[in-house]
């Protein structure tokens, strides 16, 4: 997801003051751990901090990026072609001057040479807007200029892929672009007739179809007002919202700081989607309490990442990725929203059962309510920070675009600071939103202009259908098998690609399998999108995990085991709204959603019991298998398989209750 928050990618974590009553107990990691941590597991916090005229440079770019991109919002939006261009161009300037060449080089001046580099990159990201008119008239029959300026934007474009996001999209990307030219020589039904090199240029660079292609396009419209939305409303200080309003909800039960963890994540999510830095800057402070508390070190890192990771699956923003489904699905965004409405609510509520029967097998308890805020005095003093969600959420729900959506939220955050003096903005506080907003968009726009070269060759090639009849083959035509390896696909393309990525890659080559075996569009979309967040949490690769791990301290590995047990709804429920597309609200009505929704919840009742091994007292391993098997039965709606999973979950819970009832008579 991507879209990250105002807590900037350096690890900026939030201020002890606005923890209010916890505070005291933050003080495990410092922020020099926390920027060396995101540095580790995070391409885009390897940026240099400038300093003196460098930095005024970047800051003032910066807050030009989004100036342009509220005025076209404002006042009506470029061609295609030129508003992505000016997009990338804005890009690539501060890919060039904030990332160096190399990691080793984080230099807080910026040298002669690397000024000429940006420039050069600004020219080459707005030579289709320079030449808008002629290259349009042109009808394809480009100069040696043309394809000059054409191979160098697809260059660069990997280049600054390989600063911000991270080598694996490129190796990605490149191989899809060998596989365009050396067509002839691949076996079976991967051959094709092969393009000369200005043919793989000019389609790449001056179509609609490579770099400036819809992934970018969607960044250049929605995706970044909504980015900087999040920045706008981080800076009224919605943060400390979220975390006193889970402190007054859950942080006197059992297990107290866990449960505001997976609150605060899934609040977060509102206005975020990257699981990385939701996990840095909630688990600052949510895994030091944790561990104090009584949670083991893996246990607490997991439950921070994996709440974390539900950022982007969490209505009504979600991540970015999800604005790219509405593209290629042709679906209003809020229809999106509102089919991964059930899905996100099923998963957040696997985690909090996980939590919560952890922390009565290990028998802890929540904190002092002396200790809390109050939630209703939290409510008066920032509740109206609330006010620019609910807008966005009913300009949505009224047809607007999410363009005019995203313009409403920005306008609202403002707005509704001024309420209060503590959330109200000074003019340097809005300044310093559209900067941290504009450098926050940068690697969701590199990454999307990556993607495009992917989906170049895809549409050049035709290979997307090609690699859909191929699973459909490999499969044998059976919708489970090829939902497996779909779901295998996203996995591994998430070790190392960005989510936007890792979606577009997997909707155009195994999205179309599935749509071929009869799943509804939106259901094939959002499963093979599921699959590329949950990569942020499974090993071998779990980067969201491996963050949380770095502050807690504990085993990497086994904390991306634990983050992979506590979201293991996100692994269910994407197979369940295939083969029952009403719990993402495709043919179903209001009483059988209420049903569905019922028995899901009870099904993750078991699965989570089960994945913790207790519920009145340890469990056997037979016991484990039973209550998974029962919680599996009634998350698949049907009134036959509901039946025979709550049977199986009460004759589970009279047993653990009379187990627990003999081990108290043997004991007394």
């Amino acid at each position: 997801m991507e879209m990250s928050n105002d807590r900037e990618k350096a690890g900026e974590q939030l201020p002890l003051q606005t923890i209010g009553s916890t505070s005291e107990m933050v003080s495990e990691v410092s922020q020099e751990e926390l920027e060396e941590l995101l540095k580790k597991v995070d391409k885009e916090s390897n940026f240099r901090k400038l300093v003196g005229f460098d930095h005024w440079l970047v800051f003032w770019i910066a807050v030009a990026f989004s100036c342009f991109h509220i005025y076209t919002a404002m006042f009506g939006m470029l061609p295609a072609q030129m508003q992505r261009s000016v997009h990338l161009s804005f890009a690539f300037a501060l890919v060039f001057l904030l990332y160096p060449m190399t990691a080793k080089k984080t230099l807080n001046k910026l040298q002669w040479y690397n000024y000429i580099f940006a420039a050069f990159a600004v020219y080459v990201g707005a030579y289709m807007t320079l030449n808008y008119t002629r290259i349009m008239e042109a009808g394809g029959d480009y100069t040696q200029m043309d394809f000059i300026v054409g191979a160098c934007g697809v260059l660069l474009t990997l280049e600054a892929a390989r600063r911000v996001v991270g080598l694996p999209i490129v190796v990605i990307a490149s191989i899809f672009l060998l596989y365009s030219y050396f067509g002839p020589y691949f076996p079976g039904f991967l051959a094709h007739r092969g393009y000369p090199i200005r043919r793989i240029v000019s389609h790449m660079y001056f179509t609609t179809e490579g770099v400036l292609g819809i992934p970018l396009g969607v960044s250049a419209t929605f995706i970044f007002l909504f980015i900087l939305f999040g920045a706008f409303l981080e800076k009224t200080g919605v943060g400390k919202l979220f975390i006193d309003l889970a402190d007054a909800i859950a942080g006197w039960a059992s297990g107290g700081p866990a449960k505001v963890a997976v609150i605060t994540s899934a609040l977060e999510g509102t206005v975020s989607g990257s699981s990385v830095a939701n996990t840095v800057g909630s688990g600052s402070f949510t895994i030091p309490m944790m561990k104090k508390l009584g949670y083991r070190p893996e246990f607490a890192a997991a439950v921070e990442a994996s709440a974390s990771t539900g950022g982007q699956i969490m209505p009504p923003i979600m991540g970015a990725a999800a604005f790219l489904i509405a593209e290629f699905t042709n679906t209003p965004y809020v229809t999106i929203a509102k089919a991964a409405t059930i899905p996100a609510c099923l998963y957040f509520l696997g985690i909090f059962i996980e939590v919560h029967f952890e922390a009565k097998r290990c028998g802890l308890k929540g904190m002092s309510r002396d200790q809390l805020p109050r939630f209703f005095n939290v409510m008066k003093e920032r509740g109206h920070l609330f006010v620019p969600l609910l807008a966005i959420i009913y300009v949505l729900t009224e047809g607007y675009t999410p363009t005019f959506a995203a313009l409403v939220g920005l306008g609202l955050s403002i707005v509704a600071g001024m309420i209060n003096k503590l959330t109200r903005m000074s003019p340097w506080d809005i300044i310093t939103a559209l900067q941290n907003g504009a450098r926050n968009a940068v690697g969701v726009a590199i990454a999307c202009a990556t993607a495009g070269i992917i989906v170049g060759v895809v549409t050049l090639t035709g290979i997307g259908l090609k690699m859909g009849n191929g699973i459909v083959e490999i499969a044998g035509g059976n919708l489970f098998f090829t939902l497996f390896f779909t779901m295998i696909t996203s996995l591994i393309l998430g070790m190392g690609v960005p989510t936007t990525a890792n979606y577009v890659i997997t909707s155009t080559i195994a999205a179309p399998a599935l749509v071929m075996l009869g799943v509804p569009l939106l259901a094939a979309h959002l499963f093979v999108f599921y699959f590329g967040i949950v990569a942020d949490i499974t090993p071998p690769v779990a980067l969201a995990a491996y963050a949380g791990a770095g502050i807690a301290k504990s085993d990497p590995f086994w904390t991306g085991v634990t983050s992979t047990k506590l979201a293991i709804g996100a692994f269910i429920i994407p197979y369940i709204f295939v083969y029952n597309p009403a719990m993402i609200l495709i043919g179903t009505t209001p009483l059988l959603l209420i049903r569905n929704l019922l028995t899901a919840s009870g099904g993750m009742l078991g699965v989570g019991i089960a994945m913790i091994g207790f519920c009145f007292t340890d469990m056997k391993w037979w016991e484990r298998i039973w209550f998974a098997a029962g919680g599996l039965l009634l998350i698949d709606p049907g009134a036959f398989t509901d039946l025979i999973g709550l049977s199986m979950l009460a004759l589970g819970f009279l047993y653990q209750w009379r187990s627990r009832r003999s081990a108290q008579t043997a004991t007394v």
